[in-house]
């Protein structure tokens, strides 16, 4: 007997922070679905589209191209391939076959569309129905509530780790709390440039690559200095 819906939600409200949600909460919803993958992911987070970027990555992220997307940025609201598509119809749009039925759902906060939770099926598998769409519906009002009250935390860690400056360390907070670039710039008072170059210097004293990394690598020394005093 699988996990159910109920389980999912207890497991959800009992998660420490987003690395737990990411994995293993999203692989027991996975599997709820009885889906072929499945993923959390936030917009910010999401790597820059630029010309390497491969073609299939820059279609599945096109609203012009991608009709599930656009339904769940435009509504924010939870969808499958074949609530507004004929039978068959997504399958022209994305060719990969472990991709055959799709299913997604946002993630909000403050009124804002800040990700979602994204499901799929081989092609030979059953589709999505109704029923799936209801519990992802739940899911996704669960999941919202929780990363609202994760982000909400203080990000608190010592002024001199890796040699963190006030300001830098203000950016930090802010950045772990689910704020774009240009929402820090408008919150301390300066440009979205100053936010980003003030990221790249933090990218290289933690020895990091990206806005997760960089808030994982300070969440975890802060905890290590706790246990260790």
């Amino acid at each position: 007997m699988g996990i159910s819906l109920s389980a999912l939600f207890q497991a959800i409200a009992q998660a420490k922070d987003e690395q737990e949600l990411r994995q293993p909460i999203m692989a027991k919803i996975g599997n709820y679905f009885v889906a072929k993958r499945w993923g959390l992911f936030f917009f910010d987070q999401l790597p820059a589209i630029n010309e390497h970027t491969p073609a299939m990555i820059k279609l599945a992220l096109s609203l012009d191209h991608n009709p599930i997307l656009r339904y769940v940025v435009q509504r924010h609201a939870a969808v499958h391939d074949e609530v507004m598509l004929l039978p068959g119809v997504w399958q022209r749009i994305c060719p990969r076959t472990d991709h055959g039925h799709v299913m997604l759902g946002p993630i909000v906060s403050d009124s804002q569309l800040m990700g979602g939770i994204a499901f799929t099926r081989h092609r030979y598998d059953q589709a999505f129905n109704a029923d799936n769409l209801a519990d992802i519906n739940a899911l996704c009002l669960h999941l919202s509530i929780k990363i609202t009250v994760l982000r909400s935390k203080p990000f608190v860690f010592r002024m001199n780790c890796f040699n963190i400056t006030p300001r830098e360390a203000e950016i930090a907070e802010l950045v772990a709390r689910g704020f774009t670039n240009a929402k820090i710039g408008a919150t301390l008072w300066i440009t979205e440039n100053s936010v980003k170059q003030a990221l790249k210097r933090m990218f290289r004293k933690l020895e990091v690559s990206s806005r997760a990394e960089m808030v994982a690598k300070l969440c975890l020394r802060e905890d290590s200095s706790i246990i260790n005093n």
